[in-house]
């Protein structure tokens, strides 16, 4: 048989992963028809249906399933390789409203104990693949299941309670947690258990429970909603610690330890690099610190 195309195993592997000859065709910087040509190549040469092809999905064959599979650790492995033998920036992966109340005020700070580290970032909360997303740490929630082969290094415990702005603390007279009842609560769809959370954790069960007034999509647009009056919110307290401070904030009931954590996980064909280390060991001494 001949020698098969790195190109069109490479269009056919992503096509199946992605389940789109477009979204492959992005992936790879080419053009939708080169890897439609590619995976019929492939077809052709290795006399097998690869994908079954409609107007609404593309999905592998069960033979297509199996050498996508092997196809995928192949070219991790390769790309695995790659890296360890260039290691280039390092990048920090965590939620957008991590990045935004916690990170950012940090970053010249980072930079001054680590002043050659070169360092890219990806605002995402979820599952990654390492290799593919070329993410070198990520901090994550214990509850997200944990990539293959990585072991999570504990940060700190999440504590989560109610806050709103002063006014709105004086105005609704918000003093104990029945007077809930009466508020504005404020949600977010990254997580939309943060108010069952709390109840739970702070062992609060009131009478008529509100429904939830309004839900962001992210946990600092709804800080802000807060900060302007807009309602309760249920939050994390290392997301408003700094609001906290210059009373931008109150948090009428405190804080209860919630029912996960942070914890950090780091690309394995990466752990081992100095500045990977250096990195972590930042991380863990500032959330470390700022809990203390």
């Amino acid at each position: 048989m001949p020698r098969l195309s790195l190109n069109a195993l490479r269009a056919f592997e992503a096509t199946a992963r992605l389940r789109s000859f477009g979204a492959a065709a992005e992936e790879l910087s080419v053009t939708h028809g080169a890897v439609s040509r590619h995976i019929r190549a492939l077809e052709d040469q290795l006399g097998v249906l690869l994908l079954s092809r409609n107007a609404h999905l593309t999905e592998p064959t069960p033979e297509g399933a199996q050498m996508a599979e092997g196809l995928s650790v192949a070219f991790n492995l390769i790309q695995k390789t790659v890296d360890q033998l260039k290691p280039g920036p390092l990048t920090l992966s965590c939620s957008a409203s991590i990045m935004m109340y916690w990170l950012l005020p940090r970053l010249s700070k980072l930079k001054n104990a680590i002043p050659s580290l070169e360092l890219s970032f990806n605002t995402s909360h979820g599952e990654i693949d390492f290799t593919r997303d070329k993410i070198t740490v990520a901090i994550r929630l214990s509850s997200i299941p944990v990539p293959k082969g990585v072991t999570p290094i504990p940060l700190i415990e999440e504590w989560i309670g109610a806050v709103c702005s002063p006014e709105y603390m004086r105005a609704n007279r918000i003093e104990e947690p029945a007077d809930l009842e009466r508020a504005r609560l404020l949600a977010t769809n990254t997580r939309p258990s943060a108010w069952a959370d709390w109840y739970q954790a702070s062992s609060t069960a009131l009478e008529n429970p509100p429904e939830i007034a309004e839900s962001f999509d992210h946990f600092y647009v709804q800080i802000q909603a807060a900060k302007c009056g807009l309602g309760v919110a249920a939050v994390p307290r290392m997301l408003v610690r700094d609001e906290l401070d210059s009373a931008g904030l109150v948090a009428p009931f405190g804080f209860v330890r919630g029912p996960v954590s942070l914890v950090l996980w780091v690309a394995p064909h990466a752990e081992s690099q100095v500045k990977t280390v250096a990195l972590v060991e930042w991380l863990k001494s500032e959330l470390q610190e700022m809990e203390a």
